[in-house]
This record gives C-alpha cells, sequence and structure tokens, in this order.
C-alpha cells in the first residue's frame, strides 16, 4: 500500500492531450496549491483598488475588509466551480469546452486563452524583476532576472505535479510564516485616521476582489483534474485561495494606510520592518509560481489544438517566448488592460461551462479521444454575458470603452454604484445557458 501511494505522488502529468491524467494531487496539495496563488505583490498594490474605488471616496476599513471577503468568497466559487469539472472529466480546462461548443468552437475560447496566459507570464516575470529591484535598491540587472526567473517558471511548468508536490511541503509554509511576520509586525502600530471615507464604493470594490479571484476559471482545471475527487478540488480551491486572496488584501489595506493610501510606497512598509527584507524576499521568490501556473497552463491550451504534442516541448517554447518578452518590455500599462479586456470573456463562459456541464450535454467533455460535433447554440449566452459585461464595464482599452459607453447612451443603461460586471454576466450568461438546455432536453425527449 505504501509503495502504492509513493508511485501516485510520484506520477508526471500525462505528456498528451488524450492520456489518462494520474490522480496524484491530495486535498493539502491543492489548497497550498491554491494559497501560493492567492498570495502576490499584485495583490498587496491591487488591494488600492478596493479601498480606493474608481470614482468614490476610499472606503473605511470595515469597507474595505467586507468588500474583500465578499467579493474573494464569489470569485473562488466560480473557480471552484470550473475546478470541479475538470475533478470529472479529468480533463484540462479548455479541452472540457469541447463537451460544450464542440471540438472546432473549443478552439475559439483556447486562443484567447492562449493570449492572456502568455501576456501574464510575461507581467509576472516583470513583476519579480520589479520585487527584486526593490529588494535590491537596482543593484541587480533587470536581464539577469528576468532569465533565472524564466528559467525557473520553465522547469517549474516541465514538472507540474512534483512542483505542486514541493510547494505544498516548503514554499507554502515559508510563505505563511512571512506573512504572519509581516501582519504581526504592521498591527503593532496603531493606524492613522482617514478622513472623507464614504461606503459609496463598496460593490465597486466587491467587484474588484471579484474579478481577481475569478481571473483563475481559465486555469483551474488544468490542476483540479488531478484531484483524488470533485469534493476535494472544490474544497481545496476555496479554502486555500479565498483565505489565502482574503489575507493577502487585508494586509495590502493596512499597509495602504500606514503610507497614506500611495501604492507606489506600500512595499516601504514590508521593508520598514526589522528583517523585512528576508521575508519580502521570501514573497518575491514565491511570486514564481503565478508565472509557472500560466507557462504551463498556455501549453495545456495549446494541446487543445495539438494533442499530440509532447507539453514539456511547448512548455519549454512558452516559457522562453515568456522571457524574451519580458525582456523588452518597459510599458505594461497599455498590455495589462488588453489582458483584462480578454480576460473578462471567461467569466461568463464560466458560467455557460457550468450550467451545461450540470444538467446539459457537455458530459462530453471528458471524451478527448474523438471529435465532438458543433453546438453553436451555445454561443448565444456567451456573448449575452460577454456583452453585460461589457455594459457594466467597458474596461479601459480607449477605442473599446468609446464603442461600449455608446451602446449604454443609446440603450439608456449607465452602470451604477450597485453593479457589478463579474456577477451580473455570470448570472445572465448562466441563465441563458439554462434555458437552452431545458429546450435542448425537451426536444430530446421528443425525439
Amino acid at each position: 500500500m505504501t509503495s502504492l501511494r509513493e508511485s501516485r505522488r510520484s506520477a508526471e502529468a500525462p505528456l498528451v492531450l488524450t492520456a489518462d491524467s494520474p490522480r496524484s494531487l491530495s486535498f493539502w496539495d491543492q489548497s497550498a496549491f491554491w494559497a501560493n496563488l492567492g498570495v502576490s505583490l499584485i495583490g498587496f498594490t491591487g488591494a488600492v483598488y478596493v479601498l480606493q474605488p474608481a470614482g468614490h471616496p476610499q472606503l473605511p476599513v470595515a469597507g474595505a475588509l467586507l468588500a474583500t471577503v465578499l467579493g474573494t468568497l464569489v470569485g473562488t466559487a466560480m473557480v471552484a466551480a470550473a475546478g470541479a469539472v475538470g475533478a470529472r472529466t479529468g480533463a484540462p480546462a479548455m479541452a472540457n469546452f469541447r463537451g460544450l461548443f464542440g471540438t472546432r468552437l473549443s478552439y475559439l475560447p483556447t486562443v484567447a486563452n492562449i493570449v492572456q496566459c502568455i501576456g501574464w507570464a510575461v507581467y509576472e516575470l516583470t513583476v519579480i524583476s520589479g520585487g527584486v529591484r526593490v529588494l535590491t535598491h537596482d543593484r541587480v540587472s533587470h536581464a539577469v532576472v528576468i532569465v533565472a526567473a524564466g528559467i525557473l517558471c520553465t522547469a517549474m511548468a516541465i514538472w507540474p505535479l512534483n512542483v505542486l508536490h514541493i510547494l505544498r511541503k516548503y514554499v507554502t509554509v515559508a510563505v505563511a510564516i512571512s506573512m504572519v511576520y509581516f501582519t504581526v509586525q504592521l498591527l503593532r502600530h496603531p493606524m492613522p485616521s482617514a478622513p472623507d471615507t464614504s461606503w459609496s464604493g463598496f460593490f465597486p470594490g466587491v467587484d474588484t476582489a471579484l474579478a481577481v479571484a475569478v481571473s483563475f476559471v481559465p486555469l483551474a482545471a488544468d490542476y483540479t483534474r488531478h484531484a483524488r475527487s470533485v469534493r476535494a478540488a472544490a474544497g481545496a480551491t476555496m479554502l486555500g485561495y479565498s483565505a489565502a486572496q482574503i489575507w493577502c488584501y487585508l494586509l495590502g489595506v493596512v499597509a495602504l494606510i500606514q503610507v497614506g493610501g500611495d501604492p507606489d510606497r506600500i512595499f516601504d512598509t514590508f521593508l520598514g520592518v526589522a528583517a523585512g527584507w528576508l521575508f519580502f524576499a521570501v514573497l518575491v521568490l514565491r511570486e514564481s509560481d503565478q508565472s509557472f501556473a500560466n507557462v504551463y497552463s498556455t501549453a495545456m491550451s495549446i494541446q487543445n489544438l495539438m494533442p499530440r504534442v509532447d507539453r514539456r516541448i511547448l512548455a519549454a517554447g512558452v516559457g522562453a517566448l515568456a522571457t524574451v518578452l519580458a525582456l523588452g518590455v518597459h510599458d505594461f500599462t497599455g498590455f495589462s488592460n488588453f489582458l483584462l479586456l480578454i480576460g473578462s470573456v471567461f467569466v461568463p463562459l464560466c458560467a455557460v461551462l457550468v450550467v451545461d456541464f450540470c444538467w446539459g450535454r457537455g458530459q462530453y467533455g471528458g471524451d478527448l479521444t474523438r471529435r465532438i460535433p458543433a453546438r453553436p447554440l451555445l454561443l448565444l449566452p456567451w456573448l449575452l454575458g460577454f456583452a453585460v459585461y461589457q455594459l457594466c464595464n467597458p474596461g479601459s482599452v480607449s477605442w473599446w470603452a468609446r464603442l461600449w459607453t455608446d451602446v449604454q447612451d443609446a440603450i439608456g443603461f449607465h452602470p451604477g454604484w450597485w453593479s457589478s460586471a463579474s456577477l451580473f454576466s455570470f448570472l445572465a450568461a448562466g441563465a441563458a445557458t439554462g434555458v437552452l438546455v431545458f429546450f435542448e432536453r425537451r426536444a430530446g425527449r421528443a425525439a
């Protein structure tokens, strides 16, 4: 029995899409993985968008804390639902869309995911470089850090399941110790009072935390497919990611308040405590998990297009490409806005996938050995949900935002403090899918 357990834990992810997936990840392996993804240098600075929602006064501390908890739990529930599909089928994220749309139409979300995952892999490499720059006061070359981080992330993506076991044993423990240390150190100091706070930006703050969590929807099944059970996959996702993101954002809120809400000075609070550089270095090194996840999920997405290509070759190529692109990045602002636009397509898509898988014909997604016929009708609720998202939040790509602002004016709809792009688009797409599934099943019974 012991040798069987050790053999299962040492199994790696299959090399081609059609091979069976080893069910080697325990509840705690997955919890540790999601906890590592929930803690990020971006999360600390991103807390400013919860504390100070765009167009609204700063939230009171209680409001920022509640918005973080509520948004994170709802967003993580969406991620867990998408991951549960992968745990049931044993298929990676993009391959599950074969059961939803058919084999060929599944290429649409696949291409979008490839673009966004490569983009976020590049972004995470630049974040690592920025963290090292803060830590060393610009004493280490940007190019050296990018290349070293790129090699590390690529190697992690080639041996993903072994990496997840290592994360549980060592990295998660080190990150937790660092987080506890910074929490204790920052809370030792009194919180300065913040005048002119208001709860008017509460729901925009909720949507910010929700949107960050739900960004992992198109990656979840790439890892939960190796879970030992659906319950373990969903529970580990909820526990690991929600606890970590809430902790990360709350610590970010505290640090921001102590520097007067200036995100450019937030890391001064971490490095300003005794031995802060040591624990901050742990968090910078941990950032490689984010880039690893994007590199590996890109390889998994490409395999949906080319099922017989060795995933190790794909991971090596994607890692090399991300590293080269990161070497040339100087201003990521415009491209990150574009990535957020692409990411918005996956919120309603998650709703369509989950509703159809539970009540429709999406169960075919686990069969990767044959060509599944197209179901173009399921594109309609996806497009509806995407349109709802854009009406509520047109984003920051100027020409695209102007287009949807004109649509808002034409139909007389203007989102207010109550609107949530992620939640409303998810509900709209899910409800529309439910209607289509109802008539589809009714037609099937009549036939």
